[in-house]
This record gives C-alpha cells, sequence and structure tokens, in this order.
C-alpha cells in the first residue's frame, strides 16, 4: 500500500511541473506578442530621417531606406527564442498532468476493488 505522504509529494510535483509548464508556454506567447508588436507598429530609423510604415504594408517594399533600418535579426530572434520556450513548456505541462492524473487513476483503484469486491 502506498504511503499518503508519497503520493501527495508525487502530486505536488506534478503541479510544480504543469506549473512551470504553463509558465514557459506564458513566455513564449508574450515573445509571439512582442513578434506581432515589432511587426505591425511604425518605427523609425537610427537616422531618424522619415518614420517608416510597418513591416506588412505595401509602402515599406518600395522605401530602401526603411529596408535597410529594420533590424531583421530580433524579429528572427524574438521568433526563434519562443520556440524551444513553447516546446519545452507543453512537454512540461503535458508530463505534469499526466502525473497528476495517474496519480489520481492509482488512488482510485483500490477504491474500486473494495467496491466491486
Amino acid at each position: 500500500m502506498r504511503s499518503l505522504a508519497l503520493d501527495n509529494e508525487f502530486r505536488a510535483r506534478a503541479r510544480r511541473t504543469q506549473g512551470w509548464g504553463v509558465g514557459l508556454l506564458a513566455v513564449a506567447g508574450l515573445l509571439w506578442v512582442w513578434f506581432g508588436v515589432l511587426l505591425l507598429t511604425p518605427y523609425e530609423p537610427a537616422d531618424g530621417s522619415n518614420t517608416c510604415p510597418t513591416l506588412l504594408t505595401s509602402e515599406y517594399l518600395h522605401d530602401k531606406a526603411c529596408e535597410e533600418a529594420r533590424d531583421w535579426p530580433e524579429l528572427v530572434g524574438v521568433i526563434g527564442a519562443s520556440v524551444p520556450l513553447a516546446v519545452i513548456g507543453a512537454v512540461l505541462f503535458t508530463s505534469g498532468s499526466v502525473s497528476h492524473r495517474m496519480a489520481e487513476h492509482l488512488a482510485e483503484a483500490p477504491r474500486q476493488d473494495t467496491v466491486s469486491g
């Protein structure tokens, strides 16, 4: 028979794992929001000559100064950093959820045996 303290510790670890997963998914979501802000807001080039339109407008395609002024590595870095955080967060959340569900199942199984037996 499993000890109650061991079961509670297992469930607490499962909840902590879920929490870390949710936290990493939230950070990945914030990086996606930041990527959207960078992509959808007008910006000024370093020389301050004029305001460049957002990256998703057709006016952007015809302005060479704006094309050269946009910091593409920053955009790619933001979106690239979100991918491993999202993957690790999803894995941790799933692992914590499965562990918690298994603990519930293992706690319920002996009770079902005594009811049906």
